[in-house]
C-alpha cells in the first residue's frame, strides 16, 4: 500500500491530499529517508511525520488489504512512539 493512501487510512491524517502534501513537502520519512506520496509501505516500517505542527513517529504493525477499515481496526495499524503537537507559541518562536 503506498505511503499516502496507509496515512488516510490509519486515521494519522483526514485526507489523502493531505498525505500527499506532506511527502511533497519532505516532512514524511519511512525507515529514515525521505519519501514521496508513491512509496509502498510494510509490516514493521517506522514512519516520521515532523511538520510545523505535530510530530508524530510510529511503526507499522499491520498493512491493511482493504482501503477502508473501521476506527477500532485503524487503531491496530500502527504503534505510536512519539506524538507531540506544537503549540502556537513555540511555533512562532521558529518563525
Amino acid at each position: 500500500m503506498r505511503i499516502d493512501l496507509f496515512l488516510k487510512v490509519a486515521r494519522v491524517v483526514k485526507r489523502r491530499s493531505q498525505a500527499k502534501e506532506l511527502c511533497d513537502e519532505g516532512v514524511v520519512k519511512v525507515n529514515g529517508k525521505v519519501v514521496k506520496s508513491s512509496k509502498e509501505v510494510h509490516e514493521g516500517d517506522t514512519v516520521e511525520i515532523n511538520s510545523v505542527f505535530r510530530h508524530i513517529k510510529f511503526t507499522i504493525r499491520a498493512v491493511p488489504e482493504r482501503k477502508s477499515v473501521s476506527k477500532s481496526e485503524a487503531r491496530k495499524l500502527i504503534d505510536v512512539e512519539i506524538d507531540e503537537r506544537r503549540k502556537l507559541k513555540d511555533i512562532i518562536d521558529l518563525v
